[in-house]
């Protein structure tokens, strides 16, 4: 096999069983694997510098076509279901023993990562590729060791990303070709059969949301940011509901855009980019991330004139979920490492189809508990297969419950204790409809949500009144800095408040229908949620 770049010798791919792969690239940076992606036809340069790619058929997730393997060891610690879905030893190790077939005589290009900006609970991963801009994908969203301590890495995990390999559901017990699959016993993710770069972060994530809570440490699916005298505030919520956007803010430094832990020093990102939806970006509303956009930046299915190179971040002929990988210290302000203290403030983010909630509201800490365990959000078109262009109203334990080994309990504690250990306050934020359901009404308008982010978070809303909404029972503030106060009423939106009352009583029964799977939740918590009748 030819070697070639920074490699911890030959402890590496044959530990593995891929000693026969015709070349291995180690560590290849910024320069060499663009140059690499455009020579083998993966992408164009745009005139910003960025690489622009296509994701090919699948331009989302693939969450049912995920599995971890079933073994001992993860027997007892699994929430098994739906969401985490098994495989066996031997349907593993039969697909990994084809894929070491298909992956014989290639070219890999390896990238040797750390996910975790907190060295106590750091953990190295090694990424494995076919195509350049995959490696180059990895390169951007993890955190990247000093080059002189490559060769002494050691991954605790591999993934290896074989986009053209597929799986046989009759014979792998798959449900498709495509195929995600985790195992914790061999330290090894397989993802197969799809070209979405999404899989390779979110297997990451699903790893560190398993192995975590062992030591002690809230694994979140949040953005995260500090103000001054280090005031950290936690952004929650689904892709779309606004964590990356609304973490970037020029008066605060970011922390990081969607991952991150809570241990007993404070908080820390897993990763060391960000990965941001950029449909409609612009500089105006946004100037953070399209400043971001330069050079080693990969846009996933944007739009790009193959002449000009110029790109069109309105265009949805592929997707709405486009998406930009960049470091996170090309936002200006961002903290590095991506370390900061405990949170003063917690911010509960959905994107309400039905324009029912209210654009800000203060949560006791039992609905805290209730909107944690509920995570509502409206699943917005192109973020997973078979979705369509209406957004979907979702429930989604925890603001991320596909990537949850475990189940929704465990987290929703340990983060209840972690609230309270702190006095944390918590904000629940509607960035989706007013006026109207989708279709009838109107997004939020993004500088109004900013400024009751920004009123929540410093501290401008402490000594506020508040009147509780009817049905969710929520504290609605009647006064918010640079908001028109009419805002703050989702019922007085209306154009018809009858229309509004009934779309929030239809609501709040897919709340407490939701809610119903939820067993041994106290008597305080369940009180917590929307009225009945």
């Amino acid at each position: 096999m030819h070697v070639t770049g920074v490699s911890p010798a030959k402890q590496g791919l044959e530990q593995i069983g891929l000693n026969k792969a015709a070349a291995a690239y180690w560590n290849l940076g910024t320069a060499h694997l663009v140059e690499r992606a455009i020579r083998h036809n993966e992408g164009l340069l745009s005139g910003r510098g960025a690489l622009v790619v296509r994701t090919g058929q699948f331009t989302g997730r693939s969450p049912k076509d995920k599995y971890i393997v079933r073994e001992a060891g993860t027997e007892s610690g699994i929430h098994w279901g739906s969401v985490n879905q098994e495989l066996s030893e031997q349907q593993f190790e039969g697909i990994y023993a084809r894929l070491l077939e298909f992956l014989a005589d290639k070219e890999l290009l390896v990238q040797d990562l750390v996910a975790g900006a907190d060295p106590e609970y750091a953990l190295p991963i090694r990424v494995i590729t076919l195509m350049a801009w995959h490696s180059l994908f990895a390169r951007q969203l993890f955190i990247r060791p000093q080059r002189g301590t490559l060769a002494a890495h050691h991954p605790n995990f591999t993934i290896i990303f074989a986009p053209g390999f597929v799986c046989d559901p009759r014979r792998d017990g798959t449900r498709s070709e495509t195929c995600i699959a985790i195992n914790f016993k061999r330290r090894l993710v397989v993802i197969a059969g799809t070209c979405y770069a999404g899989e390779l972060k979110k297997s990451v994530f699903t790893i560190l949301n398993y192995l975590l809570p062992g030591n002690g440490v809230v694994p979140m699916h949040c953005s995260a940011n500090m103000g001054d005298h280090g005031r950290v505030a936690l952004f929650f919520g689904l892709s779309g509901t606004g964590k990356t956007t609304l973490s970037a803010d020029r008066h605060r430094r970011l922390i990081g855009d969607d991952e991150h832990g809570w241990s007993d020093r404070g908080v820390f990102n897993f990763e060391g980019g960000c990965y941001a939806k950029c449909i409609r970006l612009s500089r105006d509303a946004e100037p953070q991330i399209y400043n971001a956009i330069r050079y080693g930046v990969v846009l996933e299915n944007v739009v790009i004139d193959p002449d000009t190179r110029r790109l069109n971040f309105d265009s949805e002929e592929y997707t709405e979920n486009t998406r930009a990988a960049y470091r996170v210290h090309f936002v200006d302000n961002a903290l590095i490492p991506g370390v900061g203290g405990h949170p003063s403030d917690v911010v509960f983010l959905t994107a309400d189809a039905f324009g029912v909630l209210p654009p800000v509201a203060k949560l006791t800490p039992e609905q805290a508990m209730y909107h944690f365990l509920s995570g509502y959000t409206a699943k917005l078109a192109g973020t997973e297969r078979g979705l369509g262009k209406e957004p979907q109203a979702a429930f989604s334990a925890c603001f991320g419950e596909p990537f949850l080994p475990r189940h929704p309990f465990e987290y929703a504690k340990m983060l209840g204790d972690k609230l309270r250990a702190h006095r944390a306050s918590v904000w629940l934020v509607n960035t989706g409809w007013t006026g109207g359901a989708f279709g009838a009404g109107h997004r939020m308008n993004l500088a109004y949500t900013r400024a009751m982010v920004t009123a929540a978070i410093e501290g401008e809303l402490a000594g506020v009144p508040t009147e509780p909404h009817p049905i969710f029972k929520v504290r609605v503030p009647v006064f918010c800095p640079g908001v028109p106060s009419e805002i703050l009423n989702p019922r007085a939106a209306w154009p018809d408040a009858g229309a509004y009352d009934h779309a929030a009583r239809e609501l709040a029964a897919r709340f407490r229908k939701n809610f119903e799977k939820f067993d041994g939740v106290s008597a305080e918590v369940l009180a917590a949620g929307p009225a009945g009748g």
